[in-house]
């Protein structure tokens, strides 16, 4: 994003009107620049290791089991630490918290470039996920506190509408990458980027102010991290061959009871809560969340298998799958600042049911996707439908997820639901093991499978929009 503009700053930047000092807000639009730089690293590096895993596999020998440790050893802890990283930025400052998640980041990003081995690079990975968990909350609780009303909802979906771009040209560049250099490279792009956002958050983004002396509830930190990371862990020992069924389902379990365990103590503290007590009881809350697993695990279904049935079962190089993705990030940057700045004035509900079924309407037509079959014909319509239903429902979504909680919360909740976003990524990836283990036509009827599953999670994320309260 280019520097400063009057214009921008105008349009967007009539920032808040709650009676909040305007004074120290002194660039809204390089806020929102900050703010999408910081978290198109989270999604670019969930994005562009899709299209790396068949030369990961070739160089460092991964086999299947390997390239789904490549990719969840980021994805555990960004989804078991994203409410404690909320918190943190709630209590000690978000702008504070945003750049150490993206030195972190950054740090980690360098680790991986250089890893000489599997285990070396899912380490890297893990730290990774730590800072992104830092970074990623709080950069949509700085957006919050900059904007509110219809252009909160407008700068929520020009954030969604970059961050969908950045994680679908993530492939396409980083395909290019892989052909042309090596796997290598894609981690250390991220350092300019991490660069960036350090030194635009420094400059630019307001300073936090003094804390309200509350501590930071740590029962509840260690009940959410620890019951989010043993869910985590469960569903993704259970993907993987060799292990009892006793050992996932134990953890799956502990998991459960750690989480009742967080709402139980969350109720207990009240108003000094990290999660206000009362999203628990309210049907709204419990729709949002069921809707956001569903449709960010299918999503992360597709992400990851359309690129890989591209280049393994149809030949593709690693660039031409990347850019096979393009409409996602096209279709999704022009609409999502429109539907979310539509989103603010009239509500999220109608978008949020709609949104889904168009994108499981998308994933339908990738069935005629086939070891044969040619791009437009067959996986363009596919793309192109599923890219209108994201646009749909991504920054509505994370405007009613904002609407739910006052803005001493806003952090906690937006980490909250970008953990749930994450685990129905990782539950996705924990199942679709023995595709990325499939070749030939076997290949291609277990990702038409897949498509079929993902399509239903879909529809039933719309009907988890039905529990949205209608707006006056």
């Amino acid at each position: 994003m280019s520097g400063p503009h009057p214009g921008v700053d105008r349009q967007i930047g009539d920032v808040r009107g709650d009676g909040a000092d305007e004074s120290v807000l002194h660039h809204p639009s390089l806020t929102l620049a900050t703010c999408i730089l910081a978290s198109s690293l989270s999604f670019v590096d969930g994005s562009v290791v899709n299209v790396g895993l068949v030369a990961l596999d070739r160089d460092l020998g991964s086999g299947a089991a390997g390239l789904q440790w490549v990719i969840n050893g980021y994805l555990l802890p960004l989804t078991a630490l994203l409410l404690l990283g909320g918190a943190v930025g709630d209590r000690i400052g978000r702008r504070r918290t945003l750049i150490l998640g993206v030195s972190l980041f950054g740090i980690a990003s360098i680790a991986c470039g250089l890893a000489s081995n599997l285990g070396t690079l899912v380490v890297a990975r893990i730290v990774q996920g730590c800072g992104a968990a830092l970074l990623l909350p709080n950069s949509l609780a700085i957006l919050n506190d900059t904007f509110s009303g219809e252009k909160r909802g407008r700068a929520v979906g020009i954030w969604s509408a970059a961050g969908a771009a950045t994680a679908a040209l993530g492939p396409l560049f980083g395909g290019w990458l892989i052909d042309w250099i090596g796997w290598r490279a894609i981690f250390l792009i991220n350092l300019p980027l991490a660069l960036g956002a350090v030194v635009l958050a420094w400059l630019y983004v307001r300073r936090d102010g003094e804390s309200d002396g509350e501590p930071l509830d740590i029962v509840g930190a260690m009940l959410a991290t620890s019951g989010l990371g043993a869910a985590t862990w469960g569903l993704i020992s259970g993907s993987e061959k060799g292990h009892s069924a006793l050992g996932p389902s134990g953890l799956l379990f502990a998991g459960a009871l750690l989480l009742v365990g967080f709402v139980a103590w969350e109720r207990r503290l009240g108003n000094r809560a990290m999660m206000p007590p009362a999203l628990f009881g309210t049907w709204s809350f419990a729709g949002l969340t069921l809707l956001t697993f569903l449709l960010y695990g299918a999503l992360g279904v597709m992400l990851i298998l359309v690129p890989y049935v591209l280049i393994e079962g149809a030949g593709y190089s690693s660039t031409a799958a990347g850019a096979a993705l393009l409409p996602l990030p096209a279709i999704i940057a022009v609409g999502s600042p429109i539907l979310g700045g539509l989103a603010g004035r009239m509500g999220s509900r109608t978008l949020l049911i709609g949104g889904p079924l168009i994108v499981a309407a998308g994933f339908l037509l990738l069935l005629r996707t086939g070891a044969g079959s040619g791009y437009w014909s067959t996986v363009f319509p596919g793309l192109a439908l599923t890219a209108i239903g994201m646009a749909c429902a991504v920054a509505p979504l994370t405007t009613a997820v904002l609407a739910s909680v006052d803005d001493r919360h806003s952090g906690s909740a937006a980490g909250f639901n970008s953990a749930v976003a994450r685990a129905g990524g990782l539950l996705a990836t924990g199942l679709i093991g023995s595709i990325l283990a499939a070749r030939g036509e076997e290949l291609v009827g277990a990702f038409h499978t897949a498509v079929v599953v993902a399509a239903l999670a879909c529809i039933a994320a719309g009907a988890g929009g039905l529990a949205l309260e209608r707006r006056a």
